[in-house]
Parts: structure tokens; C-alpha cells; sequence
């Protein structure tokens, strides 16, 4: 039986799977409910590939935990095929958006990021199984915790690429698309205190924290170079009393995102000699880079090449895209480890009210992992 006319038959039971896996909410900070969803998880891995020859689960702590399942192959090495099972929707999300398929269209909270990618992945080792071909041992990592920058599974997840033919990240495609290229996202706080003073009654002896924060602010935003491929993004601020009151403290949250891995010293730099025209107001700048750039390094780019070849075979075309999102292959690629991310889905809205999945591309995108993972047989 040929790749696609198995991935095919067997969408029915995906579908079957998916529905599952969307109904069980798994919030990144909701520990029961991720708890929960990791042993539906692991149970329905089971069901389909059988008890696996190697087993670790990783203490998440207070985040998601890290589940790592390893089927031995029949050719050499190991591929690691990398999803995470937590969303960004919280508990009680799916009671007004339950999971349905309308009109070619899978909806639900997660079903694009990213739980049809991770069902896609455990039927693509079925699907060699079943039709008899030659595979290298696959391991599967499942983290709870890559929605909010992946604090308790970034060390597991560099582990478990560290001997990996390649790793394959089951977050979803651009338009199809493969993500090769992906931007490094720094997660920053500026706090500003200030000196309080009534507004009205004596105006001039109070030192405005919001003031200066305003003037902060604008530094940052002058700090983006469009040109470098560098966002900074003011996207959380808060501060003051009340409207007759000086403000004696203020605080703003800040995304950066960089394409190149030299603009994480340059914005560094920008924090750090942060000031404000007020000498009176002091500035406590915090934060750190929480994932850095994927880059596309050779490996990774022979990697691509070998899944066009494989696309090719079934008569598709396979491009690769730069996005501004980043992903645990962020971890990998930036070791200099061969990566693909984007193996996952085909639709739309990630985060958003409208995610969704084209189920026609369910299969196909199956038949992909599948093909890849035996050419690197």
C-alpha cells in the first residue's frame, strides 16, 4: 500500500483522536487538568503503537509535565518528534467551543496549536508499522509548558535532540509551508519609581514615574530596526493612583523579537542604559531571552531538502517559510542540531477565536512525516 492511500484510510481514526485530544483542556497553568491530559495522552499513544520500549516521565514542577516515549526502529539512530500538549485557552473554553468539523473545517481550543500535530505524529509511526517500512527509532517528547516559554522542558528537550538524526517539531505549518527560519523572543519588565505629590496643590515637588515611563517607552519602540528584522513590542503597562495624584511608580512588559542572534547584545545594551530626564525617578529594568533564534543551519537546511525530495515523490511542492513565532525547535536549531518545524497542521488562527484545521491536509501532512522518517532510513 502505497504512503497516502494508507494516510488516507486511516483519517477517520485520526479524527477520532483529535476530537479527543481537543477535549481535554490542558491549560499551560491549569496542572490537574495538564496532568490529566498527559495520561489521556500517553494512554491513546499506547492504544495505537503499543507499550513503548523506553519510558521517562519528567517532573514538571509546577508546570507541565514531560513525558518521553521511544519506539526501537528497525534501521539505525533516532528521530525525535517533538509536540506540546499544552494551549494557551483556559479551563472551561471548550463548554461555549466544543470541537466540531464543519464544512471541511476542524474547529476547537488547541486543535491548531497544536494537538493535530501531535495526533498527526503518533499515526505516522503506525502507518510505517503497518505497511512494513524501514524506520529509525522514534522517540516522541511531550511538554506541557511550550505556551509559556517551555521553563521546565527547555533542558529535556536539548537532551533528548542531542543524539537525534533529526528533530521534528509538530507545531503548525504556514500555509503549508515548513519553518525553517524563526525569530528569538526576549520577555523584558521595566519598573520606574517616581515621587508622589498632589497633582493640583503642589505640582512641582512630585516626580512622575508615568512620565518617565512615557519617555522609556518611546526609547524602546525607537530601539526596533525593521531593516534587522528586530520587533520590540510595549504590549503591558500599568501605573499610578489616581488621575490628581503624581504617579510614584509604573511598570511596562515588553516582547522583543530578532532575527539575527547579534541583536540579543544590541537590545541587552538598550536595557541597560535605559534613563529618563527626571533625575529623581529610578529605573529597574528585568527579564531575559527566552528562546533564541532558529536559524537555518546546514543540517537543518540538507533536512529540508530531503523533505522537498520526499513531497516531490508524492507529487506535491513543499516551500519553507520565516516567521516571527518561535517554537521548542528554537532550542534545537540554535545547538546546531538538524530541525524541521511546522509538521503539523494546515489552517489557521492560532490563539484566536477562528483556529482551525483543514482536515483534507490531515492525511497528507501524515503521509509527509511519514516519508521523511523512512527516507531517513
Amino acid at each position: 500500500m502505497l504512503i497516502t492511500d494508507w494516510a488516507r484510510q486511516a483519517l477517520p481514526a485520526m479524527l477520532d483522536d483529535l476530537k479527543a485530544a481537543v477535549e481535554l483542556e490542558t491549560h499551560s497553568y491549569d496542572k490537574p487538568m495538564l496532568v490529566k491530559g498527559l495520561r489521556e495522552i500517553r494512554g491513546r499513544a499506547v492504544e495505537r503503537l503499543g507499550t513503548p520500549d523506553e519510558e521517562v516521565l519528567h517532573d514538571g514542577g509546577s508546570y507541565g509535565d514531560i513525558l518521553e516515549l521511544t519506539y526501537w526502529g528497525t534501521a539505525p539512530g533516532t528521530v525525535l518528534l517533538l509536540s506540546h500538549y499544552d494551549t494557551v485557552w483556559p479551563t472551561g473554553t471548550l463548554a461555549g467551543w466544543p470541537f466540531a468539523v464543519v464544512d471541511g473545517k476542524a474547529t476547537g481550543p488547541g486543535v491548531f496549536d497544536m494537538k493535530t500535530g501531535l495526533v498527526q505524529s503518533i499515526w505516522a509511526l503506525r502507518g510505517l508499522r503497518e505497511i512494513g517500512l524501514p524506520h529509525p527509532s522514534v522517540r516522541y517528547l511531550f511538554n506541557g509548558d511550550e505556551e509559556i516559554g517551555s521553563p521546565a522542558s527547555r533542558a529535556h528537550i536539548e537532551a533528548a535532540s542531542a543524539d537525534a538524526l533529526a528533530t521534528l517539531v509538530f507545531e503548525a505549518s504556514q500555509d503549508g509551508a515548513l519553518k525553517t527560519a524563526r525569530k528569538g523572543v526576549g520577555l523584558f519588565n521595566v519598573s520606574v519609581t517616581g515621587v508622589e505629590a498632589h497633582a493640583g496643590l503642589d505640582p512641582y515637588a512630585g516626580a512622575s514615574a508615568i512620565h518617565a515611563l512615557a519617555e522609556i517607552v518611546t526609547a524602546l519602540a525607537r530601539a526596533g530596526s525593521r531593516e534587522r528584522g528586530t520587533t520590540v513590542n510595549v504590549g503591558l503597562i500599568s501605573g499610578g493612583t489616581g488621575r490628581n495624584v503624581t504617579a510614584g511608580d509604573a511598570s511596562c512588559g515588553i516582547d522583543v523579537r530578532v532575527t539575527d542572534p547579534a541583536e540579543m547584545g544590541r537590545i541587552d545594551d538598550v536595557f541597560a542604559g535605559l534613563s529618563v530626564s527626571d533625575p529623581r525617578v529610578t529605573i529597574s529594568a528585568t527579564g531575559e531571552w527566552n528562546r533564541p533564534p532558529m536559524t537555518p543551519n546546514a543540517s537543518s537546511q540538507r533536512l529540508f531538502k530531503e523533505a522537498q525530495e520526499v513531497a516531490a515523490g508524492f507529487g506535491w511542492l513543499l516551500d519553507e517559510a520565516s516567521v516571527g513565532g518561535a517554537s521548542d525547535g528554537n532550542f534545537v536549531s540554535a545547538l546546531g542540531r538538524p530541525v524541521l518545524d511546522g509538521m503539523g497542521a494546515v489552517g489557521d488562527g492560532a490563539h484566536a477565536r477562528h483556529e482551525h484545521v483543514l482536515v483534507e491536509h490531515i492525511a497528507e501532512r501524515t503521509a509527509l512525516t511519514m516519508g521523511l522518517i523512512t527516507a531517513l532510513a
